[in-house]
């Protein structure tokens, strides 16, 4: 099992910093997301070259940090085409540079037509839009397939993926054996359906089976009718029978602790770790 944070959960603004944060906490993998935690890389077409791609590849992997997934984030159903053209353009540069990066995949979500607020819509849940995410995403992956890589998806409640349902059947018309999939299960979790979460993660092993590459993990509480999200064991998931789940699925899973931050970060990864022990 490997437990990963973002590098830009991290809380530090240089490769120097993220490294020496993962030594310190027990942090044996990291989600790149060079642009948000790299001054000098940007979020542009041409935003990081071969040489910087390497400097950041060659610094995790000689700390002996593991890059499970870089992430590329963006939203293909956005109403600024233009914006989403430069976008797809960002992932495929990522795309060419996974190997220098030391890794082997780059993975989205599945965006909304409220744009940059990335929250439901309801025209995230027509047939036109899944056909927008389906052909966006399977021009990436034959992109991506060129050069032997992948590309993996992820869902979320307010997103045009929005169950387990949706995904699979976006990931089964794209057809192609290199889309992987990024599997978080609080993103598919609203006000009518919380309390089922161990029964959609059940239904999303199974759909998945195979091709889930990275679990993103979060805890969560409920009041005042929303759900918000905390850090794992602040909240209301049972962690001994969540990471059983995915532990039986998985022996060696890798665990990003997504949105974990500040003084939280060295705890939840003790705490991951004792419960991942015990089951």
């Amino acid at each position: 099992m490997q437990i990963a944070f973002r590098t830009h959960d991290l809380g530090v603004k240089s490769l120097e910093g993220a490294v020496k944060k993962c030594k310190q906490c027990g942090i044996s993998a990291v989600q790149l997301v060079a642009y948000k935690f790299l001054d000098d890389v940007k979020y542009a077409p041409d935003g990081i070259d071969c040489h910087k791609a390497e400097i950041i590849g060659e610094a995790f992997e000689s700390a002996d940090i593991a890059v499970p997934l870089i992430g590329a984030y963006f939203n293909p159903v956005h109403s600024d085409r233009e914006k989403v053209a430069r976008c797809k353009q960002v992932f495929k540069d990522y795309l060419s540079l996974t190997r220098e990066l030391g890794c082997d995949i780059v993975g989205s979500e599945t965006g909304s037509f409220n744009d940059d607020k990335w929250t439901y819509h309801p025209l995230n849940r027509t047939e036109e839009a899944l056909q927008t995410v389906v052909s966006t995403f399977k021009e990436l992956a034959l992109y991506a397939k060129e050069r032997g890589v992948y590309i993996g998806m992820e869902g979320a409640a307010g997103h045009v993926c929005w169950n387990v349902a949706t995904l699979k059947r976006a990931v089964d018309e794209i057809g192609e054996d290199n889309v992987k999939i990024i599997f978080d299960i609080y993103n598919y979790l609203d006000e009518t359906n919380y309390r089922n979460y161990l029964e959609i993660l059940d239904e999303g092993l199974t759909a998945f089976a195979g091709k889930i590459r990275v679990f993103h993990i979060k805890d969560c509480v409920f009041g005042d009718g929303k759900l918000k999200q905390v850090a794992p064991s602040k909240g209301m998931f049972d962690f001994e029978k969540l990471l059983g789940k995915i532990k039986a699925y998985d022996g060696n899973a890798t665990l990003v602790l997504e949105g974990t931050t500040g003084d939280d970060v060295a705890p939840c990864v003790q705490f991951i770790k004792r419960v991942w022990d015990k089951v």
